[in-house]
């Protein structure tokens, strides 16, 4: 009996059948539009970041403690009752993709490849070095990490100081390379800090949030949704700011007519994370093609604002609206109960969501 006992604490425990109560405490404070329902998918996934879906439907989050996850919710209750560790001691592994059975996971100064990894979560082997010649710089350093339409692996450079002057080229940058590694290209300089993007439906534009610098005030600058036109294009950083604010310090005879501006401007501070462009079936026709936002909410501002899923409401391919989809987080009284991080659509149309300070993925499905 004692064995069976301890065989069965363990499969309790691996089940993870329902939310902790402060898990539940937090869900009950979120607001949402009428007919959508959320829940706790997974807990106890220590800082969750980015995240990635596999083909046979486990889920992989990155992090920025060193760790790397495997989801799994084998009997599709709508609940990870399985959770793996994939990789642990790597440099800040923010950024996950799959494709063609293999993880592909950005630290800050490589990417790595684990292959057939969802035949073998518990057991994921060593990885192989795709791209090893990254800056090392911590600052801004940590990486998302997407596959484009072209099959080509995107991701980005942040900017290794709040404001400043840059030599190498690579920072401030976005940038693509082949699966295998090969053909490095900067696709679009100038941008701070991207830990978001994603490529409209249809036209298969890529727009990309930017978080913009410190220390201008509690309104200034405004964060950034931009849109990538296919060319190399200048976004301004560190000599403009949001498309209008010549930056105090560094603009010395540069004027924000020479940058490409933002395509939407968000509040400041309200740091925008991931997105993702809604291409399911499971929410109402007003939600189809429309961007949803992870905005990791302010801190520095004195006060607080952002800790919210943002609905950017476009309109034949422009943004035209933003408006709060998931609020809560952010209480009146100042309170922070978590903070969004990711965004991603999973096959039957819902979506789900990464919070760092929680530890959780969170599940957002529409009921009729």
């Amino acid at each position: 009996m004692k064995g069976l006992s301890w065989v069965l604490f363990l499969w309790a425990f691996s089940l993870n059948i329902a939310a902790k109560p402060e898990h539940d405490a937090v869900l009950s404070r979120l607001r949402l539009p009428y007919g959508f329902k959320i829940s706790i998918f997974a807990d106890d996934v220590p800082n969750a970041r980015q995240m990635a879906l596999g083909d046979k439907g486990v889920l992989f989050v990155g992090s920025r403690e060193g760790q790397v996850y495997a989801l799994r919710d084998a009997n599709g209750d709508g609940v990870a009752e399985q959770r793996f560790t994939v990789a642990d001691n790597l440099y800040l592994p923010n950024g996950v993709a799959y494709k063609s059975g293999a993880l592909y996971v950005a630290e800050v100064n490589r990417i790595l490849r684990f292959d057939d990894i969802e035949s073998h979560p518990e057991q994921p082997g060593e990885p192989k070095v795709v791209y090893d010649t990254l800056p090392t710089d911590k600052h801004h350093g940590w990486k998302y990490l997407r596959f484009g339409p072209d099959g080509k692996l995107y991701s980005a450079i942040g900017a290794p100081c709040n404001i400043c002057k840059l030599e190498d080229k690579r920072f401030a940058s976005l940038f693509r390379i082949n699966p295998d590694g090969s053909q490095f290209q900067i696709l679009a300089s100038g941008i701070r800090n991207t830990v978001g993007f994603d490529w409209e439906p249809g036209s298969q534009s890529l727009f990309f949030n930017e978080n913009g610098r410190d220390y201008l005030g509690d309104d200034a600058p405004p964060d950034e949704l931009n849109k990538w036109t296919g060319s190399h294009e200048h976004y301004g950083f560190p000599y403009c700011h949001a498309g209008t604010i010549r930056d105090p310090e560094l603009a010395e005879d540069k004027a924000c007519v020479q940058f490409k501006p933002p395509i939407w401007r968000y509040k400041a501070h309200v740091a925008p994370l991931g997105m993702r462009f809604y291409t399911g079936n499971q929410f109402p026709e007003q939600y189809a093609r429309q961007l949803f936002v992870a905005q990791h909410g302010s801190w520095n501002r004195s006060q607080p604002q952002g800790y919210q899923i943002a609905l950017v409401k476009f309109r034949s391919g422009q943004p035209v609206d933003e408006q709060a989809f998931i609020s809560g987080w952010l209480q009146p009284d100042g309170k922070v109960l978590g903070r969004p991080v990711d965004v991603l659509q999973t096959p039957d149309g819902s979506l789900l969501i990464s919070d760092d300070k929680l530890g959780v993925i969170y599940k957002v499905e529409y009921k009729k």
